[in-house]
């Protein structure tokens, strides 16, 4: 694997769940979670808010979550960002969405039911929203001043998802786009720092932002707000201090600033699992699609 594109989410489903099925008789369902975040606003106060996501399920992890999960039900979802865009039917404009594609789905809810929330948890009952991503930049840096003088920074990093098609057996690949967004000290440090074409990591936590057009016509976008940012494949004083003193002391040295090779790498991602495609855009439950499902490829 040659980049990362990882979500980790502790949510609420939020409304009844619409089994659907494929001419090709796979399940799929998308369920739309609630998750409450906490966090530390630029002023040092501790913001409580919640996020909201549409989650995609395949195969046999959609036949189970149109048995068991309700409204209400708390899930645990392991997937991967994936933006779908469509020409809107009516103004032709180019349109798009992000959900995330589950990958490890686990029930959260006892048998018994759900437990009452304890009093004075405080942060013991925060949710989880984490994303991670490493990539390419695909853009320079773009530095603005809000209007009540906060540096925000927005970035573009570049992922790869590669799989082995099961009909074709041909190795097929995908580009996710990511909208990054930091702020603060940060923000000022990247800005300084990164430039077009590095490969980063970057940490943080998924978030959707809705407005109007001077139409009138509501729209969306998609985006990691970074927490942490660290440039790949720069040497590190720390790390390098560590190796020489390991040498020194009699263990083996490692070549220095010396990297293996790209092609001894294995680059291809893990097949598809049976019953649950990856990268097929689907029509989605809260938007209209010019894809039909009667046109998806298998």
């Amino acid at each position: 694997m040659f980049s990362l594109n990882r979500v980790h989410i502790v949510g609420y489903q939020t409304q009844p769940v619409e089994l659907r099925q494929t001419p090709g008789g796979a399940s799929v369902t998308d369920l739309n979670l609630v998750v409450p975040v906490s966090f530390t606003g630029d002023n040092g106060q501790q913001i409580e808010s919640k996020s909201f996501h549409t989650v995609t399920l395949w195969g046999s992890m959609a036949d189970f979550a149109g048995q068991y999960v309700r409204p209400g039900t708390q899930v645990f979802i392991g997937g991967r960002l994936q933006t779908d865009s469509w020409d809107d039917e009516q103004s032709g404009e180019k349109r798009s969405k992000t959900k995330i594609v589950s990958l490890d789905f686990i029930l959260l809810d006892p048998k018994d039911g759900q437990l009452a929330a304890p009093q004075n948890a405080g942060d013991l009952m925060r949710g989880v929203n984490n994303a991670e991503v490493i990539g390419n930049l695909t853009r320079e840096p773009e530095m603005r001043t809000t209007t009540n003088g906060q540096q925000v920074v927005s970035l573009g990093v570049a992922t790869n998802e590669r799989w082995k098609d099961r009909q074709s057996g041909e190795d097929r690949e995908r580009t996710e786009f990511h909208n990054i967004v930091v702020w603060g000290a940060l923000a000022e440090q990247v800005s300084s720092t990164l430039k077009k074409g590095q490969r980063v990591y970057v940490g943080g936590r998924v978030q959707t932002r809705s407005w109007e057009t001077q139409s009138g016509a509501k729209r969306t976008t998609t985006e990691i707000v970074a927490e942490r940012i660290m440039p790949l494949g720069t040497a590190h004083p720390v790390a390098q201090s560590s190796i020489q003193a390991g040498a020194s002391a009699g263990a083996p040295a490692a070549p220095m600033n010396q990297a293996p090779a790209a092609e001894s790498f294995d680059q291809s991602a893990p097949a598809e699992p049976a019953g649950d495609p990856v990268g097929v855009a689907v029509p989605e439950v809260n938007y209209t699609s010019e894809v039909k499902v009667e046109d998806l490829p298998f």
